[in-house]
């Protein structure tokens, strides 16, 4: 599969390279997907992670409220294509609940989904292909669990230009006027795929600079994580497609 990267890293998906230290804490696991070797198979390799366990499954996307509600997980794999409710649904429907959210990863065959920009504008967090190797599958749950977002650089990035760049999206420019020219800046380079040490480097700041403009950016306009900081930048026009 292409690489990924979290968001964090920097672009040349140096995240799939080497594993994180498992996490001090037991990271909280749910599966959606309609395949059952799926939620076995991924099941079975979370599960033998010492920081992690799986706390449930389903097989549609419309059991999700209820297994969110009951097994409380901090990370979901969430299959896109589903036949009674698709994972884009099923992610609207968990951050319509009240409280807190488990954080979402989408799960797709395909490099092209259709699907996968609008699940990033509903809330996820980040997707990975079915075929992800087992070391990019453990660092995915542990990226996102402790509260990054996840990219894949080769797919991610050129959805997000396809579908934002498209007649239906209306560009919302008022965000922008939230911000500082400085902060403005930042959400550009950040929008581009750099890291915190890039964008420092670029406008030369401080790398604990940049990420306290990213911590105000994030503050500002409501946005759970630099995935969210992508979209906005795309639907606000302030990155165009190709640019």
């Amino acid at each position: 599969m292409p690489g990924f990267e979290d968001a964090g890293n920097g672009d040349g998906g140096a995240a799939s390279a080497s594993v994180p230290p498992p996490s001090e804490t037991t990271i909280r696991v749910a599966i959606v997907d309609d395949q059952a070797m799926v939620r076995q198979g991924f099941g079975a390799l979370l599960d033998a992670q010492s920081d992690m366990q799986v706390v449930g499954s389903a097989d549609d996307g419309s059991a999700v409220v209820d297994l969110v509600r009951r097994t409380s997980p901090d990370v979901i794999l969430m299959d896109i294509r589903m036949p009674t409710l698709n994972g884009l649904d099923a992610t609207r429907a968990i951050f319509n609940m009240p409280g807190d959210h488990p954080r979402v990863i989408m799960l797709t065959t395909f490099d092209a989904d259709e699907y996968v920009f609008s699940a990033l504008r509903a809330g996820a967090s980040g997707f990975l292909l079915k075929d992800a190797t087992a070391e990019d599958m453990i660092t995915a749950v542990r990226v996102v669990a402790g509260g990054e977002s996840l990219l894949a650089p080769s797919v991610t990035r050129r959805l997000i230009a396809e579908y934002v760049a498209g007649p239906t999206v209306a560009k919302d420019t008022a965000v922008l006027g939230q911000l500082t020219d400085r902060e403005i800046d930042v959400m550009t380079l950040v929008a581009k795929g750099h890291a915190n040490a890039e964008v420092a480097e670029q406008l030369y700041l401080a790398e604990q600079t940049v990420k306290t403009h990213v911590s105000r950016i994030l503050s500002k306009l409501g946005l759970r994580d630099r995935t969210q900081i992508v979209v906005a930048a795309y639907e606000s026009g302030l990155v165009v497609a190709g640019s």
